[in-house]
């Protein structure tokens, strides 16, 4: 069995040297033997410098050897770095590939593993424990070839020159090779307490974070603060032993390569005193015995990492060192499709503590029947549905689909031929699409298929959007995206086109409902600053939330004459406001219908105080810049406490104009004012198609709305456009830009679409409301019942009546088993659990 064969987990560190490298490794020793020449010929010129330049007083020797010396010296730098690109290259692989090997092998253990496993764990293994052993295999030929031929070549020049001084400096190293090992094997014991340390203290940081809920519920600040103290106390004394040893090897090192010029000096200063020696020798030697230092000091640190990379690898390694519990794909056929119906013979499932979740469990199912499992909390149900779906290995009796044996099946005969739906389904970052596909873009890969050819159609990812319910959500999705200039513009077009027939066909019937923009009118269910701009801003300074600051916008309201009734307004709101809400607690229910939010009620209060003791003119230059604030931001249709002078009106929609004109000149591009005729980038699709607003946000406005411009996208062909463009919508992580329902509906959609022969639904609509429920029930009756088999474990006994058969289960086991008319007529459990509902 080659390394590449074995299981990842079992492989040595030294496997992944030569993995995939081996064309480098050999380019590598080449340079390398370059190198250490090139290193050796500084040596040999400093010697003839002094002995035949300096000596005999030749310029043209000197010229020669400083030239040969330079040039060696550059030559042997060059090729360091590129000895250390190669390093880094081959080790930045290998490190890839463990990564890689490792996660995949992750991935595929069973979920018990995961049970006993935090997530802290995983993610400190594959992105931190490896990276060592990746750094060390970049250097694992490297290093050690490098200064072990340094030190032999240096070694022989050093002999060449005079055998005794030689052997004299070189006697000291026996001695660091015997006392090095034991300081090192002290350290490495402390290593490998620190990574198991380590790790326990990562999984412990992360079973915190996931359980802050219950933290924070319970006050267990105490606790948690103990247990976590008490492994950093544990890792600081790990660490600090660990770091001494570390040092202690270093120290030794040091103090022997610094005795070892001693001994030079005071043999070889006798031996030139003694004519024994040239003194250009001795320089050399000097020279060639402080070099001496740093292929050791390397070959020392170089050991270190091994030892490092080691004890973390094999940690590493051992820890995910378990095979999974079914073979990942058929090794000598194809995958199977399996007939739906379903034998199960004396089923059991007993945990490795020794708990029977699972007691003889025995039934049928036919092709395309439906069996619910009801039964109370901790009955077994779930775990007699993961068991038949292959998520937990059974420890006993048969499960066969199509007549072939579960516990047989390979994951790749499983995903063709079964769906489960989770009651807690997760959902991946990306888009809506991507998760939908999620289980036929798996399906295809493992069939070696591109993971975007042979999915299903837009119409049949349409259709289950609308089954499941989530459809309006992936079209609201669509509605409100930006698009983006110079890309969309076909689309712009006729998004403007849809506005038109909007207004034309439903302007007189959503009357009371939308306000829509009008160059001529008033608008009471935008703000007084929108109502000026009567456009979007393209810059930031622009923003309504800065223009009671903006010096530009500013100066145009003087020229407008509308400062100073702007600041009477923003006056008679803050007096109204602060009169009639300033007793009342900072609810924001209560101010739903004021320009002043209640975290700005305190500020306000005060401002009434200075109103109280200055004319408008006299107040500062902040307090004016909060009345304006508030009257920029008054809806007179919202916010009824004050009403909208009428002169003020007529001074806004003269101002509207004079505003267009004087930015378009000035500042051109800062706004994007609406018109009619004219795709408004900054807006979504929505609201470029209502080109208003709706004067109520009550449900029945909305849905009326709705269904308008569903009508008339429709008519122009965009419906489907519009959702593709929905369903690129980013979920978030874990999908939290979802509601709990949309994650739940998006999940059993994704089962769905795959349409299996074998449907697993894990009290699949528990987050839904009742009609939601409702629908992919009735769904389920319609489209399903004959075609597919479905295991449903079921926590509303309401919906149970049209089951083909309903298992009652209560410890594990079975009780009754039959159809609904038949366990209600012998009154048994089942007759209890309804009896008890209602």
């Amino acid at each position: 069995m080659t390394p590449t064969d074995k299981p990842v987990t079992q492989r040595s560190l030294f496997s992944w040297v030569l993995s995939g490298n081996l064309k480098l490794q050999l380019l590598l020793v080449v340079v390398i033997m370059v190198t250490v020449f090139a290193r050796v010929v500084p040596l040999e010129m400093q010697k003839r410098i002094v002995n035949q330049a300096i000596n005999l007083r030749k310029m043209d020797l000197l010229l020669t050897y400083c030239g040969i010396y330079l040039a060696a010296v550059i030559v042997a730098g060059g090729l360091k770095y590129l000895i250390n690109v190669l390093e880094t290259v081959i080790g930045q692989r290998a490190l890839a590939e463990m990564r890689k090997g490792l996660y995949h092998h992750i991935l595929t253990l069973p979920l018990n593993f995961f049970r006993k496993t935090q997530p802290g764990m995983v993610v400190s293994s594959l992105v931190t424990e490896l990276t060592t052993a990746g750094t060390f295999v970049g250097m694992a030929l490297a290093v050690p070839v490098t200064n072990v031929l340094t030190l032999l070549a240096f070694a022989g020049y050093l002999l060449w020159l005079n055998p005794l001084l030689a052997v004299v400096s070189l006697s000291i190293y026996p001695i660091v090779l015997l006392l090095v090992p034991l300081l090192q094997k002290q350290a490495n014991k402390s290593n490998k307490q620190r990574v198991d340390v380590t790790r326990t203290l990562s999984s412990r940081i992360a079973e915190s974070i996931s359980g802050i809920h219950e933290i924070h519920s319970n006050g267990a600040y105490p606790l948690e603060n103990k247990k976590y103290d008490r492994l950093i106390d544990r890792l600081l004394k790990i660490r600090t032993r660990w770091s001494l040893y570390k040092y202690g090897v270093k120290t030794l090192n040091n103090f022997f390569n610094n005795l070892s010029p001693f001994l030079i000096f005071i043999l070889g200063g006798y031996l030139a005193m003694k004519g024994r020696l040239e003194l250009g020798a001795l320089v050399a030697f000097l020279s060639a015995q402080e070099k001496l230092y740093n292929p050791w000091k390397e070959m020392i640190e170089f050991y270190q990492v091994y030892q490092d990379a080691s004890v973390r690898y094999r940690r590493t390694m051992t820890y995910f060192n378990r095979m999974p519990e079914h073979a990942l794909a058929p090794a000598d056929r194809t995958a199977y499709h399996l007939d739906a119906d379903l034998q199960i013979k004396d089923l059991s499932f007993v945990t490795e503590g020794g708990i029977a979740l699972l007691d003889n469990i025995s039934l049928d199912l036919k092709a395309g029947e439906h069996l619910a499992l009801v039964g109370f909390s901790g009955s077994g149900k779930s775990t007699l549905a993961q068991c038949v779906g292959q998520l937990y290995k059974y420890t006993g009796g048969i499960v066969k689909i199509g007549n072939q044996e579960v516990a047989q099946l390979s994951k790749k005969d499983m995903i063709n031929n079964v769906g489960f739906v989770a009651q807690h389904p997760f959902i991946f970052e990306g888009t809506i699409e991507e998760n939908l596909l999620y289980g036929c873009s798996a399906a295809l890969a493992g069939n070696g298929h591109q993971e975007d050819g042979g999915l299903p159609s837009l119409d049949d990812r349409i259709a289950v959007l609308q089954h499941t319910g989530i459809f309006t959500d992936v079209l609201r999705f669509g509605l409100i995206t930006l698009l983006t200039p110079g890309i969309h513009e076909d689309l712009t077009r006729r998004i403007v086109n849809v506005r038109r027939n909007f207004q034309a066909d439903f302007g007189e019937l959503l009357a009371d409902h939308v306000e829509f923009f009008s160059d001529d009118s008033y608008l009471y269910h935008s703000s007084i600053s929108e109502n000026l701009t009567l456009g979007s801003a393209n810059r930031p300074e622009f923003e309504p939330a800065q223009l009671p600051t903006n010096s530009y916008f500013r100066n145009f309201l003087d020229k407008a004459d509308l400062t100073r009734p702007l600041l009477s307004l923003g006056s008679g709101l803050t007096r109204q406001t602060v009169d009639i809400l300033g007793n009342l607690p900072p609810d924001e229910v209560f101010f739903e219908q004021s320009p002043i939010n209640a975290t700005e009620l305190d500020d306000y209060k005060l401002l009434v105080q200075r109103l109280k003791q200055a004319r408008l003119h006299q107040l500062s230059e902040s307090d004016q810049q909060m009345l304006l604030t508030l009257a920029l931001r008054f809806t007179p249709g919202v916010h009824k406490m004050v009403g909208l002078p009428s002169v003020l009106e007529d001074l806004i929609l003269e101002g509207r104009a004079l505003f267009r004109d004087k930015v378009a000149a000035e500042h051109p591009g800062a706004f994007s004012f609406f018109q009619q005729d004219e795709y408004l980038y900054s807006q979504t699709i929505l609201n470029n198609i209502l080109f208003g607003k709706p004067t109520s946000s009550s449900h029945q406005t909305q849905e009326k709305i709705n269904q308008s411009i569903i009508q008339l996208l429709i008519e122009e062909d965009l419906l489907e456009t519009i959702l593709e463009i929905g369903m690129q919508f980013e979920v978030g992580t874990k999908g939290d830009k979802l509601s709990g329902g949309q994650r739940q509906k998006l999940a059993i959609a994704r089962a769905f679409l795959k349409n299996p022969r074998l449907l697993i639904m894990d009290e699949a609509t528990s987050a839904l409301d009742n009609n939601s429920q409702a629908r992919i029930q009735n769904l389920i009756d319609s489209r399903y019942k004959g075609k597919s088999t479905l295991i449903s474990v079921v926590h509303r006994l309401d919906i149970v009546k049209k089951f083909d058969k309903i298992a009652v289960m209560r410890a594990g086991k079975i009780v009754e088993i039959g159809t609904y008319e038949e366990l209600i007529n012998q009154k048994g459990v089942l007759y209890e659990l309804v009896a008890g509902k209602q």
